[in-house]
């Protein structure tokens, strides 16, 4: 038996040396094929190392000029629970103290000074600077001038969802004069009915300043340094366009924003926000193409224009052609009427009773904003001025207040 089982031996190896010479592969080749599959090899098992895991979230802080109010929004968003080691902060070139006032209550290798480059080349430069991309798996961005409810950054941890491109939260206004009691108006109805809508439908438009949250990957994916007066609109609509998937709507994570002291301020910022949009739908091209982003910026910019029509040309022609005032005076308290209605709503809403008290200029702040708009709109679309833009900063000793962390 054991003759026999050497001879299959033997057979069976003299039957593999002659099949593996009747190959093509000559045996030096042979021996650098093998050579180079054992280089991979040893390649590959460098290549997968394991990787730290990332942290969950970094909060990125820009500001330029910001000394007043940085160090209440960095203690509010330590209170907010935010650990100050994911906390980091790029200074755009300022002339005061607000370098000195981040490495006060941050680490000093979490703040940076670059030359002048505006808001969406500082946060580029930052991003970069810091490795955030690589270091977490979401990137939240937000003003110097605002604050954070106590439970903010638990409840994005919580609800934060891996399928979403980016997140934003619900804006609410700092109390502050008329103007703040006016974007009480504004803030509940876009948080409490048009950001839901909008959200339902896969149509949010921009992801504001003071909560704005991005996916790693897509935080690489998009150009803050967009030359645009609203570069958070601009990084909105790239999401869109680029179809980098849908923007997660939070309304449990509250931020607080300033708004402007005077209605000078005021106009100077809205003119901003409506120039910089106007500037953005041109060079995105919107309503050219058929998406819901599409139309629903294209509805946006007709319900105003038909505003105007209505109350400015329509109903002052209806009132000269019938000889009478009572069609505009019916116009007019119909429409105060229903204002007055969504103030009070608005006002029980947000807790501000304030809200009521200032209804007188809230309604004339309203048509501020129209009238701005239309002014905007001839400017950028009719007379193609504000056509390109660079990312700026639109704080000034004027519109800054020390702020209590809320």
């Amino acid at each position: 038996m054991r003759i026999t089982s050497r001879n299959n031996y033997l057979e069976t190896r003299r039957f593999a040396v002659q099949r593996i010479n009747r190959l093509p592969v000559k045996p030096l080749q042979r021996r650098k094929y093998e050579t180079q599959s054992t280089a991979h090899m040893k390649k590959s098992k460098t290549r997968f190392i394991k990787q730290p895991p990332k942290e969950m979230i970094a909060l990125l802080i820009a500001a330029h000029n910001e000394e007043l109010v940085l160090g209440s929004t960095i203690r509010s968003a330590i209170f907010a629970g935010m650990n100050p080691k994911h906390i980091f902060v790029v200074d755009d070139n300022s002339s005061d103290k607000t370098t000195n006032v981040a490495k006060e209550l941050l680490a000093a290798e979490n703040v940076i000074k670059v030359k002048r480059s505006g808001k969406g080349l500082a946060l580029t430069k930052a991003a970069r600077k810091f490795k955030l991309t690589k270091r977490y798996r979401w990137i939240h961005i937000a003003d110097a001038d605002g604050a954070f409810a106590t439970n903010y950054f638990h409840v994005f941890r919580s609800e934060l969802k891996e399928d979403f491109a980016a997140a934003t939260g619900y804006v609410r206004s700092l109390p502050g004069k008329r103007v703040s009691e006016y974007r009480v108006f504004e803030y509940t109805m876009g948080m409490e009915i048009h950001r839901r809508m909008q959200t339902l439908l896969n149509v949010v438009p921009v992801i504001p300043g003071p909560t704005s949250c991005f996916r790693a990957d897509v935080f690489d994916k998009v150009n803050f340094d967009n030359q645009s007066l609203t570069e958070d609109f601009d990084v909105t609509l790239q999401i869109h366009r680029k179809k980098l998937g849908k923007i997660q709507y939070i309304p449990k994570a509250v931020a607080y924003t300033q708004d402007p002291l005077t209605i000078k301020d005021f106009k100077k910022q809205i003119s901003r926000w409506n120039r910089g949009a106007l500037q953005t739908m041109l060079q995105h091209k919107v309503g050219r193409h058929l998406t819901p982003i599409d139309a629903y910026l294209s509805y946006q910019v007709l319900q105003n224009l038909f505003f105007f029509v209505i109350y400015c040309l329509w109903v002052p022609y209806l009132t000269i052609s019938r000889n009478t005032f009572g069609v505009i005076a019916t116009a007019f308290v119909v429409d105060v009427l229903i204002t007055f209605v969504i103030t009070v709503l608005t006002a029980i809403k947000s807790k501000r009773p304030d809200v009521v008290s200032a209804f007188p200029q809230v309604y004339i702040l309203r048509w501020v904003s129209l009238y701005v708009f239309l002014k905007s709109f001839v400017e950028v679309i009719v007379l193609r001025k504000y056509r390109s833009g660079v990312s700026q900063w639109e704080n000034n000793a004027s519109r800054r207040y020390v702020m209590e962390v809320v």
